[in-house]
């Protein structure tokens, strides 16, 4: 009874994860449902392996099948295959299977209280755990971005580094609006997480501002040679703001943040370097000198949201005025569709989960084959290798693959000696636990360690149990070698799904969101007013597919080159949706925070063209299949129209018309970001356009 209990609250366990209490609840909850389902199904399998083969692989495609409905469901189809495949481990020897299978479902039912429990003693664990790792992932970014001010010989691969903490900001950014939002939501005004959610934002904010790039590179570069002292007095500002993030990070339970005063002395001491240079030579440098303007009121912005950061963070009383619409929240929230007809728009393979689950009943109807043939002393260790190594992603399962023999082969090494040195039976469960614990807490951040302590944890267990620890060890890495080759051979050559074959879908996803965020922008540019929703939602969203689309390019350099299609072009396109998105972000974070002048018909005109030159390369984005498309490209077969704009000379004329400095800083600000945009435009039309379509 005791071990049906534990195995029942370990295999729920995985659906623990950070995110809203109620959701995080029901897949405990329907994990628990699934291993018990599981558990009475596979104690009834003692049946001739003709007959066994099939049904397993059945239940393992159809387990595996459950993430078509997302990351939550894919973590109760994980805890339904733990059991699918511990259930050849373990038969009861004194219970029916439907008492070891109630069992099994009380300890999950024991595993949510207290999950449960757990969270009303310390409500604010997972918020604060959630939001230090933002702030320190928020503190590299900017850390790295200081590292781009100035010619910089590494540039692109800064730039990468840049791509991919933005992709993980982007998903903890997701994982704190499901905490803060839908937690207020239910919970009603709670202070803390009033205080929290604001805090969110301005770190949202904080990295859309980081993102916004005001200035040309090239200009810029050419001004930090003959003026290398700005560039340090803004590297100094920059670095100071990511050590205060840094430092809030590790002590914001305490309260005991950085001084302001720092902050406020190196800002100073770049607008004074500024203004120095605008006198030394105002008309000949006042182009640059407004840059540099533009450059330093970003600054500005990030000081204040820090300012502000640690002012919420220190336990003000807050007024109605300082708190979020709660409706409005809401639309930042974009909820799981459980649509059964999902299931059938997914039985095809066309879909990536379709062909990762019917590879991994073949991967475990051969892992399990192999460890019968060959008499293996616990042949479900192969597919219990098979089911935690296998990923729809090659890369991923690749990278896990090694990781996971190296770690077992250190694993085992280390647990032999030790073995050998202790021989009391209380110290080995004892070791077995910590090992367990620090196994299960690395197993996001360092599979491999996260494998060595799984190996030595088993070890432990198995030396209680048996006076042959040798043997154990001994199968336990055969096991996992051979798991770990058919998890990688499978991947590889059976119905593979490669990251070109969706590339140009998560593509064009960020195209259009790009899109929305652009006419957002250009809309609330033209009309003014207070800043509607409706720009935040998209502005978010627009961030979102573009993690989404850094992510399945980081997926596809990871594979074999010959299935790297046209992976040059394919990193031009995410590189000009990235450019697109900062270019937007200059815009954006421009307006919002200034009371800019009204619109101009250049300025519509502008917009119009890069509208329709964004649009015609999104229809021939649609059309282009990177899996069956020509190999060959050649000339664009769509005429660029001969539009030709001078952002210096638009500059100029704004210029010439006005006296007020703000209003200049606006007009080089806008259409040296418009030009950019345009460029960017017919770059990707010229791009998307020379493909021949079969």
């Amino acid at each position: 009874m005791g071990l049906s209990f534990c195995f029942g609250a370990i295999w729920c366990s995985p659906s623990d994860v950070s995110g809203n209490l109620k959701q995080k609840q029901i897949g405990i909850l329907f994990s628990s449902v699934l291993v018990v389902i599981i558990s009475f199904i596979g104690g009834y399998l003692a049946i001739p392996n003709i007959l066994l083969f099939p049904i397993l692989g059945f239940l393992t495609f159809c387990i595996a099948f459950i993430s078509i409905y997302g990351f939550r469901a894919s973590l109760i189809s994980f805890s339904g295959l733990l059991a699918l495949i511990l259930s050849f481990a373990h038969t009861s020897k004194t219970l029916e299977v439907y008492q070891y299978a109630l069992f099994i479902g009380a300890g999950g039912l024991w595993y949510l209280c207290l999950s449960t429990l757990w969270y009303f003693i310390n409500p604010k664990a997972q918020t604060e755990e959630t939001l230090t790792e933002t702030f320190l992932l928020t503190a590299n970014f900017l850390n790295v971005r200081r590292e781009l001010i100035g010619e910089q010989p590494d540039r692109v691969s800064l730039q990468k580094q840049l791509i991919t903490i933005q992709s993980e900001l982007t998903e903890h950014h997701e994982t704190l609006r499901e905490i803060l939002i839908l937690s207020r939501k239910n919970s009603g005004k709670s202070n803390y997480h009033n205080k929290r959610l604001l805090v969110f934002i301005l770190l949202v904010e904080m990295l859309e501002t980081a993102i916004a790039n005001p200035v040309n590179y090239q200009k810029m570069d050419a001004l930090f040679k003959v003026q290398p002292e700005l560039k340090i007095d803004f590297q100094k500002l920059i670095s100071e703001i990511s050590s205060q993030l840094h430092a809030i990070a590790k002590n914001s339970r305490s309260e005991a943040f950085p001084s302001n005063k720092i902050l406020t002395e190196q800002f100073k001491t770049l607008e004074q370097d500024i203004l120095k240079f605008k006198k030394e030579d105002h008309h000949k440098d006042y182009e640059r000198y407004l840059m540099l303007q533009n450059l330093l009121d970003y600054q500005s912005k990030q000081i204040e949201k820090l300012k502000k950061i640690k002012w919420l963070l220190g336990n003000p009383v807050l007024t109605s005025e300082d708190l979020v619409n709660k409706d409005k929240m809401k639309r930042f929230i974009v909820s799981q569709d459980y649509d059964p007809k999902i299931i059938l728009r997914n039985l095809s393979f066309k879909s990536t989960i379709f062909k990762h689950s019917l590879r991994l009943a073949v991967a475990v109807m051969l892992g399990y084959g192999i460890g019968l043939v060959f008499d293996f002393q616990n042949p479900y260790w192969i597919i219990l290798t098979v089911i935690v190594i296998m990923r729809p992603s090659y890369g991923l399962t690749k990278t896990r693959s090694k990781d996971r023999i190296i770690g077992t082969l250190i694993g085992a090494a280390l647990a032999s000696i030790l073995v050998f040195i202790i021989k009391d039976p209380y110290l080995f469960g004892g070791l077995a636990v910590v090992s367990m614990v620090i196994a299960f807490s690395m197993v996001q951040k360092n599979y491999k360690a996260s494998a060595t302590f799984i190996t030595i944890s088993v070890i432990f267990i198995y030396a209680i149990l048996q006076p042959d620890i040798l043997k154990v060890i001994q199968f336990r890495v055969i096991d996992t070698v051979i798991g770990a080759t058919i998890s990688f051979i499978t991947t590889r050559w059976l119905w593979p799904a490669w990251s070109f074959m969706e590339i140009g879908n998560n593509i064009t996803d960020a195209l259009k969101a790009n899109m929305a965020f652009f006419k957002s922008i250009s809309t609330f540019y033209q009309n003014k007013g207070p800043i509607p929703t409706s720009l935040k939602v998209n502005r978010k969203e627009a961030f979102v597919q573009m993690s989404n689309l850094s992510s399945a390019f980081q997926r596809m350099a990871q594979e074999p080159q010959s299935k790297q299609t046209h992976i040059d072009d394919i990193y031009e396109l995410v590189v000009i949706n990235h450019s697109f998105l900062s270019s937007l972000s200059s815009i954006n974070t421009f307006i919002q925070n200034h009371n800019t002048t009204a619109a101009s018909n250049d300025f519509k005109q502008i917009s119009d063209k890069i509208e329709s030159n964004i649009n015609t390369a999104y229809t021939y984005l649609k059309l282009i299949n990177f899996e069956t498309i020509n190999s060959k490209v050649g000339t664009p077969n769509t005429k660029i129209d001969d539009f030709n704009f001078s952002a210096n000379q638009l500059t100029n004329i704004a210029i010439s018309q006005s006296n007020n400095e703000h209003t200049h800083r606006e007009a080089h600000l806008v259409w040296e970001q418009l030009y950019w945009l345009y460029s960017l435009s017919e770059k990707m039309l010229k791009l998307t356009s020379k493909y021949k379509i079969d």
